[in-house]
């Protein structure tokens, strides 16, 4: 357990010791067999003013450390709060599968790409809109995908590429905001206008983009929209 957790800090950037009475220490690891050296070290260290993390001992703890996916510059940590470290784990290892190994490749090129994207849609709505088609599922850049270099060049060499002006319709089967499909969720973090008629909770309508505009089905007038714009009712 000691060793784990060395590595996971050494990884975070963190100088490990072995001396509890060194100083300059902010944070500390307990990961003793025995409960009652465990709570004795725990009870040391916290009159010292230190933050002990007890393995396998939540109760102890001043605070958790999540299971990591690490995809440098991109960082997914997942925790539970102490609940259960075999869950985070089990996340983990089931997210390290889908995610691609070059998600940081992405992430980067990206970032050094602003410049040359921002000239390309240099409205922040269009901008916004066309990163999201790129980084859709089965989009150029999904983010899914392992890519390179390369895919960013031609997705920029493309630059009227960006999602076109649509209305989708949604039917709801549940009130519950986690009966969401996936797809769904996904529409409803990336529409501009959202037309709900008035029995749509708002626990659903909350899971939108928080600059959508919100109306209600009402006001639908068939008028020509721009960007995603959602019809969403319940179904009867």
């Amino acid at each position: 357990m000691a060793d784990a957790k060395r590595r996971l800090y050494e990884r975070a950037g963190a100088v490990i010791t072995d001396d509890e009475h060194a100083s300059g220490i902010a944070l500390a690891v307990v990961a003793l067999e025995n409960d009652d050296e465990a709570m004795a070290a725990v009870e040391r260290l916290k009159a010292r003013g230190l933050l002990v993390n007890a393995v396998d001992r939540s109760a102890l703890c001043d605070y958790t450390t999540p299971a990591i996916i690490d995809r440098d510059p991109v960082l997914i940590a997942i925790g539970t709060g102490g609940a259960s470290a075999g869950l985070a784990k089990a996340l983990r290892q089931r997210l390290e599968q889908l995610l691609p190994a070059g998600l940081g490749v992405l992430s980067v090129a990206l970032y050094q790409s602003r410049e040359r994207i921002q000239q390309i849609w240099p409205e922040g709505a269009a901008r916004r809109k066309a990163i999201d088609a790129a980084l859709d599922p089965n989009g150029p850049l999904d983010v899914l995908a392992d890519h390179k270099m390369e895919d960013l060049e031609a997705w920029l060499e493309q630059p009227h590429g960006q999602a076109r002006s649509q209305v989708i319709d949604l039917e709801l089967a549940s009130a519950d905001p986690d009966d969401l499909t996936l797809r769904q969720a996904r529409w409803l973090g990336q529409a501009d206008q959202i037309f709900a008629s008035d029995d749509v909770p708002e626990a659903v309508l909350v899971r939108a983009r928080a600059d959508a505009e919100r109306f209600t089905l009402s006001f639908w007038d068939e008028q020509p929209t721009t960007g995603l714009t959602l019809r969403i009712r319940m179904k009867i």
